[in-house]
């Protein structure tokens, strides 16, 4: 990573100037593109009121792109939603189920991909959860011995929120369209730090908030829709935005638009899209593939340093190649010091978290060496 000067980075990112953020895999600070950005649509919207709304209405379009260009999609195909479970709802309810069918999904994944699946109960479907082994990894062999018949959806985080575990979308992807199996991808533990392309890895949908890797504000997500699904989802949470013809308000004609802008169904958060689209200007300038070999790099060098210590202190996450992410996971073998640790570290400047009743560290590509260094003196 020597063609690129991280440090200089380091500007973008006002949080640097008072705390060692190593948290962005819970909610992660703003930009400063996202924060001017979003002043700017403060300052316009006080001043102006409405007079500029075809200034913003362009905007969230220009976002869009940016999002769609991040995973390699069709603008079209790319909705704003309030968050990964508004994603993942949107699915859940409006895909074709049949009593009897089944969804197979991981036993450790993040309450969001999982509430949704477990609603459909009452409607018959039977969900299957898969647990990690005691590496903390979940096995192919694993997720494939739950398949039957009857499993109509396999929903995935792409990095687990706990273990930091990174799941392999195209091997995934390949078993589920070998199989007639729709596959579903919770993509917010990793969009903005691994590179993605939605043209070539056989996913069928995906849903990620931005306020994690992405830099953004909380309240501003994407839904990403493979287009052959459009027709074959019942359609909900419908509004006045989602029909062709949104802006003539006179007419009533429940002509659903074509593609993913059908789940938009009224005003969007303007002010989050506009932040998020900042950080998503800055993050594609840098490049995703350097951003994840330099995130790869800080987790890698904490890692060495817990090993070197050989002490009560174990690396949890599996670091073997495409299974490491920007999580790393930490246990101790008194799991009662974690809390302790998140404490101190905090009084010192240094945002970490504890997840699982372990310790959980996610840099992010403008931290520092040096502050993984100084993490591990309070570790």
């Amino acid at each position: 990573m020597l063609d690129m000067d991280w440090t200089a980075l380091r500007a973008e990112l006002p949080v640097t100037e008072r705390w060692a953020y190593l948290d962005h895999a819970a909610v992660a600070p703003l930009t400063r593109r996202a924060l001017e950005a979003m002043r700017e649509w403060a300052d316009d919207l006080t001043a102006n009121g409405l007079v500029n709304e075809r200034r913003w209405l362009t905007r969230i379009d220009e976002v869009r792109s940016l999002a769609a260009r991040l995973i390699g999609a069709d603008p079209l195909d790319v909705a704003f939603v309030k968050n990964t479970s508004e994603g993942i709802g949107i699915v859940a309810e409006g895909f074709p189920w049949q009593s009897g069918d089944n969804v197979v999904i991981a036993e450790e994944e993040y309450p969001a991909n999982q509430y949704p699946w477990l609603n459909l109960g009452g409607r018959g479907v039977e969900v299957r959860r898969i647990a990690s082994r005691p590496d903390g990894r979940l096995w192919i062999d694993d997720i494939v011995a739950a398949f039957d018949a009857r499993t109509r959806l396999l929903s995935l985080s792409w990095v687990e929120f706990a273990s930091g575990f990174r799941n392999d979308l195209d091997a995934l992807g390949a078993l589920c369209r070998a199989r007639g199996i729709a596959f579903f991808v919770d993509a917010i533990q990793g969009l903005g730090v691994f590179p993605l392309d939605v043209g070539k890895t056989p996913i069928d949908f995906l849903a990620a908030d931005g306020h994690k890797w992405l830099l953004g504000p909380e309240g501003a997500g994407l839904l990403w829709v493979r287009r052959e699904w459009i027709e074959r989802l019942r359609p909900i949470d419908i509004g006045w935005n989602s029909v062709v013809g949104a802006r003539d308000f006179t007419k009533i004609d429940l002509q659903l638009k074509p593609h993913a802008g059908r789940y938009e169904s009224g005003s969007l958060n303007v002010a989050g899209i506009t932040a998020l689209g900042g950080s998503l200007e800055w993050l594609l300038e840098i490049g995703i593939d350097k951003v994840a070999g330099r995130v790869l790099e800080l987790t890698d060098h904490l890692c060495r340093r817990v090993a070197e210590r050989q002490a009560d202190l174990t690396v949890f996450s599996s670091r073997r190649p495409g299974a490491a992410s920007g999580i790393v996971s930490l246990a101790y073998a008194d799991p009662a010091r974690v809390g302790a640790v998140v404490r101190d570290c905090r009084a010192n400047g240094i945002i970490i978290n504890k997840r699982a009743g372990r310790v959980r560290v996610s840099p992010h590509c403008y931290n520092s060496v040096e502050e993984i260094d100084r993490l591990f003196g309070y570790l």
